[in-house]
This record gives C-alpha cells, sequence and structure tokens, in this order.
C-alpha cells in the first residue's frame, strides 16, 4: 500500500483540527441563536437510490447524497468539481471529457477504446448514458447527485459493476417563478445561467433553462503568446409535467448542451528532453520531482474538443390499482470533435533530417504527432418498471430493460516519418510491388526509386493515416429486487437480473501517404478487421437489514456485479486487439450502519468487492509512442471503510463530512501477450485509487433584521495517489502527491433569498496539485483548482 502510518495520523489530525476550528469558530457566535432543546429538524434527505422516493437513512445501499444547497454552494459547473466532495469518488482527467473517466471505490475503467463501456453507470433523470463523458460538459438545474458505491445490477443494471452517480434535475412547479444568475471568476471567466418554471394550464407544468458560460483558461502557450485550457459554452433544457388524468403523469425533458473547449493540454512537469531550451522546460531535475507550479506549454497545435449532446426522454407514472407502473423512453446522441498535440513541442514538425528518438531538438531531432477525431454516439433505450405499494410484507419491483448504442469514429493522426528501423526502405518496396508490380524489387531499385522521386523520410516529411471505426452494444435485461418483512424490525432484501449483451465492430485503417511510409505512431499496414462477441449473465443480491432502534439500523448485502463484454477498438489496432475481451464480475460483500436524529445524520460502511476479469488498460510503447491497450487484466480486491456525517449543531450551524478509507490491489495481473516489458505484480494499487480520502464542511447562517449572511467553509483532503497501469510499480514519476484543498464563500441574502450576492474563494491556501499522469513520464494535467482563485455570483429569484 502507498499510505504510510505517518501520512495517514497526519491526515486525520489535520481534518480533526479544520473540523474543530470550525465548529469552535462558529459556536462562539451561535451560542445565542438557539438552546439545545431549539434546535431545528433537519430536513429529510430523500433518494431515488432504490428508484423509489425513500428516507436516505432507510435505504440499505452505501449512498452519497448532494443536495441542491450543497451543490450551489460548491460554484462547480462540472462533476470534475463535485466529486471531490464524495469521498469514496476519484476523477481520471484526459484531455477530451470523452476519456475522462470516473472510479468508486478504486474501480473505475479508463479506455481510449470506442468497443468498451465504464464501470461506473451515469444515469441523468432515469436514463443510462452509453459514455459516461457525456455527463461531464456541464451540470446545471440539479435537484441532487446520488452515488452508489459497489454493483447495483439488480435496479440500475447496465455496466453499474462499481457504482452508479445518479443525478436527478428539477421537476417543473407549479407556481410561476424564476432564476437569474450570473457568476464571474478571475481569469475572465463568467458563467449565465436563467430559469422560468410555472404552470402552463392546469395539467401542465413547464420549465425552460438556459446557460452559457466562458473561460480564456489558465495556461499560457509560449508557441503564440495566447491563453488555453478554458471553455466556450452553451445549453438549453426545457421540461413538460403534465398530468393526463387517470393516475397518470408523463414528463417530457429535451436538453441541447454545446462546448468549444481549448482543453485539455497535458503539461510537462518532469523534462521530456524533447525542447530544453523552450521558455516552457519544466523546473525539474527529473529525478522524481515535479514541477506543480508549471503553467506554460510550448504547442504548434491546439487541444481541443468541440462537444454537442442533444437528448429527449419521456416518462410515464401511472397507477394501475394499487401498483405504479413506469415507462422511460429515451434518445440521445453525442457528436465529440477532438484535437490533440500529440508531441508537445513546437519544432520538430519542419526539420529537414530524420527523427532521431535518442536526442532532443537542441542537439538532435524529434518529431511531430497530431491527432483528429471525430465520433458519434447514437443510443436508444426503453426501462418498464412496475413496483408493488409499501407497508405491506412484501415490497417489489420488477423491470424490463433495452439499450443500443451505435458509434461512428474516423481518427487521423499526422506525424513525421519514421526510419529508425528501416521502415522507409520497406515502404517504398511494398509500394513497387503493390502499385507498380515490380515482385521482390532488389535494394538498388528501391534506392533508385527513391532518388528518382526525390522521397525523404525526415521529421518534415509528415504522413499519416485515418481509421474508421463502427461499434453496436445491444442489451436487454429483466430484474427484480424486493423487501420482506420478517418482522417490524427486521427485512429480508433480495434481487436479481438476468442480461444478454451484444458488441459488434469494425476497423478500417488507411495510409493517407501516396508511398505508405509508416509515422512516428503511424503504422504501415492496413485494417480491415471486424468481430462480434455476446454474453448472459445472471447476477444477484441477498440480504437483511434490522431496525436496531427507532433512529437507527443496520443492514448487511452479498450482491453481484456484471460488466459486459468488449473490443480493444483504437486507432492503432493490430490482430492481437482483435479478439473479444470478456466480462468482467464481481463479489461484493457490504456491512452498513445508519442513524438519523433530528440533529445528527450518521452512515457508515465497510466493504470488500473481489473482481474478475477486470477490464484495464495496459501501456505499452508502439513505434515511439505510449499507447494503451485494453485487456482483461486478471483480479483484484477493494475493501475499507467509509461513511458521511451531517451534524446540525444549531439551528445556525451544520457541519457536513465524510471520509473514505479505500486498499484497491491487484491479486493477479495478466500482462498481455503482446507486452514483453510487462511488469504486472500482485499487490500493486490500483490507479486513481487514493487510500485515504476526506472532505468536511462548515455552514453558519447569521441572521440580521435586513439580511441574512451564510457562511460555507470547506476543505478536501486527497491521499498520495498511484496513476500508471494497473500491476505497475509506483515510481515517483506516476505517484501523484496528496494535497489537501481549502474553498470558502461568504453570501448575502435579502428579501427572504429572493437576492444573494456571493463572494467566492477557491484553494484559499494556494496549494498545487495534479489529477492526472497522462504517460511518456512528462505528461500531466494540472486542474483550474490547483491555483487560488477569487469570484463573485449574483443571484435573483422572481
Amino acid at each position: 500500500m502507498l499510505l504510510k502510518p505517518s501520512t495517514l495520523h497526519t491526515g486525520i489530525t489535520r481534518a480533526l483540527a479544520i473540523g474543530a476550528c470550525m465548529t469552535i469558530g462558529f459556536a462562539a457566535s451561535a451560542q445565542e441563536a438557539a438552546p439545545v432543546e431549539d434546535k431545528g429538524l433537519m430536513e429529510k434527505i430523500t433518494v431515488t437510490s432504490q428508484k423509489r422516493v425513500e428516507n436516505l437513512n432507510e435505504v440499505p445501499v452505501a449512498v452519497s447524497v448532494l443536495r441542491e444547497d450543497q451543490i450551489n454552494s460548491a460554484f462547480s459547473a462540472n462533476i470534475e468539481g463535485l466529486q471531490a466532495l464524495v469521498p469514496s469518488v476519484s476523477f481520471r482527467k484526459g484531455n477530451t471529457n470523452r476519456n475522462s473517466a470516473i472510479t468508486v471505490r478504486g474501480i473505475g475503467t479508463i479506455s481510449f477504446s470506442v468497443a468498451a463501456e465504464p464501470s461506473v453507470s451515469t444515469v441523468v433523470d432515469g436514463v443510462v448514458l452509453g459514455r459516461s463523458g457525456q455527463a461531464f460538459v456541464d451540470l446545471y438545474d440539479l435537484e441532487r447527485i446520488e452515488v452508489l458505491r459497489g454493483p447495483q445490477g439488480t435496479l440500475f443494471g447496465k455496466n453499474a459493476s462499481a457504482g452508479v452517480v445518479n443525478i436527478t434535475t428539477k421537476r417543473p412547479s407549479d407556481e410561476f417563478g424564476g432564476t437569474a444568475e450570473v457568476t464571474l471568476f478571475q481569469g475572465n471567466e463568467y458563467r449565465l445561467k436563467t430559469s422560468v418554471t410555472g404552470a402552463l394550464n392546469d395539467n401542465v407544468n413547464g420549465s425552460l433553462t438556459v446557460l452559457k458560460s466562458q473561460y480564456d483558461g489558465y495556461i499560457d502557450n509560449v508557441y503564440n503568446n495566447e491563453t488555453t485550457n478554458g471553455y466556450d459554452k452553451e445549453g438549453i433544457r426545457g421540461m413538460l409535467d403534465i398530468d393526463a388524468g387517470n393516475d397518470t403523469d408523463i414528463l417530457f425533458i429535451f436538453e441541447n448542451v454545446k462546448s468549444n473547449d481549448n482543453c485539455c493540454a497535458d503539461l510537462e512537469l518532469a523534462p521530456s528532453n524533447r525542447y530544453l531550451s523552450s521558455d516552457a522546460a519544466p523546473n525539474s531535475t527529473g529525478n522524481g520531482d515535479l514541477d506543480l507550479e508549471q503553467r506554460k506549454i510550448d504547442h504548434d497545435f491546439e487541444t481541443r474538443t468541440i462537444d454537442e449532446t442533444t437528448g429527449f426522454s419521456v416518462q410515464v407514472d401511472k397507477m394501475i390499482g394499487d401498483h405504479e407502473f413506469t415507462s422511460i423512453t429515451a434518445y440521445r446522441s453525442w457528436d465529440n470533435t477532438e484535437f490533440r498535440e500529440g508531441d508537445f513541442t513546437s519544432t520538430t514538425g519542419s526539420i529537414p533530417l530524420p527523427v532521431d528518438f535518442g536526442s532532443v531538438p537542441d542537439g538532435g531531432v524529434g518529431f511531430q504527432l497530431h491527432d483528429t477525431g471525430v465520433q458519434n454516439w447514437k443510443q436508444t433505450s426503453q426501462e418498464f418498471r412496475i413496483a408493488s405499494p409499501v407497508g405491506g410484507d412484501f415490497d417489489y419491483q420488477l423491470g424490463a430493460f433495452w439499450w443500443t448504442q451505435k458509434s461512428e469514429r474516423n481518427f487521423t493522426r499526422d506525424a513525421s516519418c519514421q526510419n529508425n528501423g528501416g521502415q522507409f526502405p520497406a515502404a517504398i518496396g511494398t509500394y513497387l510491388t503493390e502499385s507498380l508490380g515490380i515482385a521482390d524489387p532488389s535494394e538498388a531499385q528501391v534506392n533508385q526509386f527513391i532518388a528518382d522521386e526525390n522521397l525523404s523520410c525526415n521529421a518534415n516529411d509528415i504522413v499519416g493515416a485515418t481509421a474508421f471505426m463502427r461499434t453496436q452494444f445491444d442489451n436487454w435485461a429483466l430484474f427484480a429486487d424486493g423487501k420482506y418483512h420478517i418482522n417490524d424490525d427486521l427485512r429480508l432484501l433480495f434481487g436479481i437480473r438476468y442480461t444478454d449483451d451484444e458488441v459488434s465492430y469494425s476497423h478500417d485503417r488507411r495510409s493517407n501517404d501516396e508511398y505508405k511510409r509508416t509515422g512516428v505512431g503511424v503504422r504501415s499496414f492496413e485494417t480491415n478487421y471486424q468481430g462480434e462477441t455476446d454474453e448472459t449473465n445472471v447476477s444477484g443480491k441477498i440480504g437483511a437489514q434490522y431496525d436496531l432502534t427507532d433512529s437507527s439500523m443496520a443492514y448487511f448485502t452479498f450482491s453481484q456485479g456484471y460488466k459486459g463484454p468488449a473490443f480493444n477498438v483504437f486507432y492503432n489496432m493490430a490482430d492481437a486487439d482483435s479478439l473479444p475481451i470478456d466480462k468482467e464480475t464481481s463479489d461484493a460483500y457490504e456491512l452498513g450502519y445508519k442513524y438519523a436524529s433530528n440533529d445528527l445524520i450518521f452512515n457508515a460502511a465497510i466493504f470488500r468487492t473481489n473482481i474478475d476479469g477486470f477490464q484495464a488498460n495496459n501501456s505499452e510503447l508502439l513505434d515511439g509512442v505510449t499507447i494503451t491497450r485494453l485487456t482483461n487484466a486478471g483480479s483484484v480486491t477493494t475493501q475499507g471503510i467509509e461513511f458521511d456525517v451531517m451534524w446540525q449543531a444549531t439551528d445556525n450551524f451544520t457541519l457536513t463530512g465524510g471520509l473514505s478509507r479505500v486498499d484497491a490491489e491487484v491479486d493477479e495481473f495478466k500482462c498481455p501477450v503482446t507486452d514483453a516489458n510487462c511488469t504486472g505484480r500482485s499487490g500493486a494499487d490500483l490507479p486513481f485509487s487514493p487510500d485515504l480520502k476526506y472532505s468536511v464542511t462548515g455552514e453558519y447562517l447569521w441572521e440580521l433584521d435586513n439580511m441574512n449572511v451564510i457562511l460555507n467553509s470547506s476543505y478536501v483532503y486527497t491521499d498520495e495517489m498511484y496513476a500508471g497501469a494497473p500491476g505497475g510499480t509506483a515510481t515517483a514519476i506516476d505517484l501523484l502527491p496528496d494535497y489537501g484543498i481549502l474553498n470558502a464563500s461568504l453570501a448575502f441574502s435579502f428579501d427572504d433569498d429572493a437576492y444573494r450576492i456571493s463572494l467566492i474563494g477557491k484553494n484559499l491556501t494556494d496549494k498545487s496539485f495534479v489529477t492526472t499522469y497522462s504517460g511518456d513520464n512528462f505528461r500531466y494535467q494540472i486542474p483550474r483548482d490547483a491555483d487560488r482563485y477569487f469570484g463573485v455570483q449574483l443571484r435573483a429569484h422572481f
């Protein structure tokens, strides 16, 4: 394990100290607010984690909830910012939202393959998203976010083997109202949002939300003196909630979100030895020290993502006798175009000399590598559920689910010609045979043709190839979930799901060079691959729930997780990648405790999950470029303890927090047969799985004559984190340092919160940190929140 006892002690001590400071500081002002016996009741926190509206503390599932007020107080527009408040969740940031991923309890699928799916399912208003990246663009009008930990197959099913992020937006109101919100941050960043809701007639309520946000960025490109790693987004969401009579309610949702982001370029935090004299060279010896203050790049090709998501869904809820029938029909499309700087320099594409991998541009010859990828996803889904009434001896839900997703992707790589292993004359020899009909051309014939055509293979000879990829996922399932009340205190829990998965793909890569010369990261051979695989699975859940007192309960569950088969379909796909990747299965054990009183909510869980056939990436050097190859990497185990707490200390002071202590390790790692340098080993930490993570938030309300003042402060600590390939040995390069972030806001509320002005401070201690190691021994992602900055938000309700 990476966590040292001293680190654990220091981290917990820091949390207790900060929590104590918050409590003492606020309590001093709160002494006269209300006597203990007059504490206000904490609001009832409801969730739909069991696809019913239930009290959080009556649900036998480990679930963390971010409510609307918590989300608003974080002043974060996306999951990347909000995940910090859920200790069991980590976020792996990629160059684009398409390549970003969520892990829960250390488990998540990080893959560039277009024929693989995530281990953590993302659900928005009951609709399963085929790729989690669809939810990484922007979040708005949220009622709550629920993070369910562990396998959730018997109710959510679709590749929920590690957990579910369940996002619920606000339904239209029957009373007219609206919100206008302006948020401004340093660095020329702004977010605008306006929404209106109300009754259109006696039977129809509607809402409409429009947003626009923009940010220049925080990274300086010394090549063109421009700022990058910013965004430009706009979106709209409309909802209609119709009372159709006969106990029938119909909810229509339409949304369209567009973004044009010059994000997210990898930073050189350790020496790449590609351009030592650049102004963007890091202040690092290369001996394990990272330049965490680096905010410069030297790129002649802008890393950018152009993204558009369109979604439409219809949910019908109807009472049939005393049972509730639910139907959710949905269609979503996602267009994603990525432009990626792959050589991370600005000079090498113009050098008329052969590429030399052993030296640098200052004394040798580097290479150019630029990528452009265009992809479209289209998914259609249908879910039917029927739920029994509650309050009897037997509560149950039965359902059927159907889902299909089709994607088309073309990916072009333009790179310097490569001849470090005789690739250039080999390509010309092949050209003479295939195009000119010269069988087995001699070396002299090859050299003469090169001279006659004035051909070369230097860094400034840019060659390329385009891969055309198609994939289709088809899934259907039947599921049941129930609870049997043995007596008033004891309940048996059970669930079962039958799943049928089919995956198919095609891959056609063609050279764009007349002579089919090989480039750095550009293979010379063309492909015509296609394949399909299918899998069925029966997974289940069984457990018990016992009410210890009127305020507390305990539960134990054993559940099975399942993630469907896949293919490793990516740009440089080869014969070895054409074989299917088997399913991923898991056995999960969880013991939980929940307590709720009028001023305290406390939830805790101890868990252990064993996973077989773990679908994971393994890094590999191919043609001078690091790639990631998806495989069934073997068996892994994640185990630990986690808790969430909310304490209403007084009517005016609330303290919330959570802690996750996770040990996610490899039991047996199976190296890809194509990678002779793989060093997989048992006992290695899984990537993006910090051993310790916690958050604590305090909020105090001063009630004055003409206004209210709200002080909110949060501290989030993330332990050091391994970010390499599963089964690898942690080194100074891929072991990301621990960090703690302190945020705060001071809000002034007027006229029963009809108007609010918030002063916002992010990362008040100016703690720089890194969240992702991208490879090649020097590439990293440093987020916006790794710098201190300030802002203001103006919000009006009408």
